[in-house]
């Protein structure tokens, strides 16, 4: 795999493709709990800790996962610790692009786009100067292959410009409560240094992410195709997540370079509860995927049990914790809806009040 290569996890069951615009987004409005001290995020008023003693083994370097229906904290392990997050963060890039253009908008591949992903030996959506793709097909290159002359194209647009583009994350981030999360480009390169996240922040970006009906079903998407035209080649782009089939699995993107490792945002509908989780700094490809699966299966397991009449309290959860299925203490934020078009003055808007809960990182396997 290439150094620096992004790819995106695309959520489990595809819907169609046309008309993105009007698909109807994942059920309701979660909101992930703030992250808290590293290694393993302390409970906070009103927040239930689930019992540590069955979880599965992870190995990774960092890891979150968080019922956002209850707010359950299941698994923190240096959730809190900043890393590198590669190709995570191409989910906030297609965040932003969504409030800046219209789906519809086209956008021509230039020369340095292309240039750029095989200078950096990173993932491509294998584009060519001169081809003219809408906004859409170019947010399914940047989230299924990961493709960082997709991803270079978009930012270039609608920065315009690549430091403007990354300003405009930035404040993204800051309007989503990601204290700690700081973007230097827009796919999760190693260069320029400083790009980080945490595995909490990633968390909280990805259940806002899944609010949005767009990227929810770009995310959800396991292969797009760009039929061949005048204005353009014919593409088929197909997504690496393989969790993607899993009961419930909504996706959502993997990453990878070098000095991030292998890095997962994970997402599930189980049994009533949306179950999100984040992976960083795995050492094994495939190990990411196995483990984001046990352990979706073991929190859908103790809720499933903490539901049934008479059902256990997980372990060292407090005792005026959310009623399962109830709202996340200071309730939940809903998502701003996608634009049809431009926000006036280029602005990110931010939702009111506490920050939606999403997860981000960068590059992909």
């Amino acid at each position: 795999m290439p150094n620096g290569g992004i790819r995106l996890t695309a959520c489990a069951t595809a819907t169609g493709l046309a008309g993105l615009t009007g698909l109807a987004g994942p059920a309701a409005a979660h909101a992930v709990p703030a992250p808290a001290a590293a290694p393993v995020p302390a409970t906070a008023p009103g927040e239930r800790r689930a019992a540590p003693h069955d979880r599965p083994a992870v190995a990774a370097r960092a890891a979150y996962l968080v019922d956002t229906t209850t707010g359950t904290v299941h698994l923190g392990k240096r959730a809190g610790r900043r890393f590198p997050v590669a190709s995570l963060t191409k989910i906030m890039t297609a965040y932003v692009v969504l409030r800046e253009a219209r789906l519809t908008d086209i956008v021509t591949i230039k020369a340095r786009d292309v240039t750029y992903a095989r200078r950096n030996d990173a993932t491509h959506a294998s584009l060519r100067a001169g081809e003219r793709l809408t906004v859409r097909d170019l947010l399914h290159g940047v989230m299924l292959p990961s493709g960082a002359d997709a991803t270079h194209a978009l930012a270039r647009v609608y920065g315009p410009g690549q430091s403007r583009f990354v300003a405009k994350m930035n404040a993204a981030a800051r309007s989503l409560g990601l204290a700690d999360t700081v973007y230097t480009n827009a796919d999760g390169l190693p260069r320029p240094r400083g790009n980080h996240s945490t595995a909490a922040d990633q968390a909280r970006l990805t259940d806002a992410a899944l609010r949005h009906p767009v990227l929810a079903a770009i995310a959800a998407t396991e292969r797009y195709v760009v039929r061949g035209s005048a204005a353009h080649r014919r593409h088929v782009w197909t997504n690496t997540n393989e969790l993607l089939g899993a009961p419930g699995v909504l996706g959502v993107k993997t990453g990878y370079t070098g000095a991030a490792g292998y890095c997962l945002a994970f997402a599930a509908d189980r049994g009533g509860r949306r179950l999100v989780g984040v992976l960083l700094g795995e050492t094994r490809s495939d190990r990411r995927f196995r483990t984001a699966g046990r352990l979706l299966d073991w929190a859908a397991g103790r809720a499933a049990a903490e539901d049934a009449p008479d059902g256990p309290v997980p372990e060292g959860a407090t005792p005026d914790g959310p009623v399962p299925g109830g709202p996340v203490p200071g309730g939940p934020v809903p998502g701003a809806p996608v634009p049809d078009g431009p926000v006036p003055g280029g602005a990110v808007p931010g939702p009111s009040g506490p920050p939606p809960a999403l997860a981000l990182d960068g590059t992909l396997p």
